[in-house]
């Protein structure tokens, strides 16, 4: 069950432990983080669970996949290099120490 951080668009910072197989969408609104809407249950189409990745932890994601690319380019708000969409995080016990901070809203 590795612990993972969300940082609310309020600044709040919420250690959650997830499921390992879970997504970070899945682990984020089975707790009630705020800002994580996942309009589209998971489907990678309406970037409601767009997080920036925190530098510090990066590097315990893969790069994202060229569908969820295509979502942050053309659907997503305010995208950086460090964005991911949280419902295309499949989380494992390696994830352990991530920090997602959510954008909230709409992308």
């Amino acid at each position: 069950m590795p612990k993972i951080t969300f940082i609310e668009p309020s600044g709040t910072r919420r250690e959650i432990d997830a499921i390992a197989g879970e997504t970070g969408m899945q682990a984020a609104t089975r707790n009630g983080v705020d800002g994580i809407i996942g309009e589209c249950g998971g489907s990678c189409m309406c970037a409601t669970c767009h997080c920036y990745t925190d530098p510090a932890t990066a590097h315990l994601l893969v790069a994202p996949a060229d569908m969820e690319a295509d979502t942050l380019e053309f659907v997503a708000h305010d995208v950086r290099p460090e964005s991911r969409l949280s419902c295309q995080i499949k989380l494992t016990d390696a994830h352990e120490g991530l920090v997602l901070h959510v954008v909230g809203g709409h992308g």
